[in-house]
């Protein structure tokens, strides 16, 4: 005598195919979290590097190659701005701020670019 389920046989693939897609866009969510926190990561090292080149070059945009070089960032969203450069011994400070890309599917069209900054600040060599 074979005994039968008590008409649950389908029950687990009922709830994977209703659950799935609540998974996959919280995949999609951390995985766009995590892409965002490594372009700050990378505004931050950008911040660096042009303040330093900065600190030591009077070339203008000197700075903003150093940002571009120092992380692999998209030049188009990339904006590097230069404040007080001055004689040797006074400080130079850089804001470099990053539209952050949202291309993932379902999460880049709910969220939209996230903007990113970061600010160093080096002593003015000679």
């Amino acid at each position: 005598m074979t005994r039968r389920g008590s008409g649950s046989s389908g029950q687990a693939a009922v709830e994977l195919a209703l659950c799935l897609p609540l998974l996959a866009a919280v995949g999609l969510a951390l995985l766009q979290v995590a892409l965002v926190a490594r372009d700050q990561v990378l505004v931050t090292h950008a911040a660096r590097e042009a303040a330093r080149e900065a600190a030591v070059s009077a070339d203008v945009g000197a700075a903003r190659r150093a940002a571009l070089d120092g992380a692999d960032l998209d030049p188009d969203r990339l904006d590097v701005e230069v404040r007080g450069r001055g004689r040797p011994g006074t400080r130079v400070t850089v804001v470099v701020r990053y539209a952050s890309p949202t291309g993932l599917p379902l999460v880049g069209a709910v969220v939209g670019d996230v903007h990113l900054s970061a600010t160093a600040s080096m002593r003015v060599e000679t």
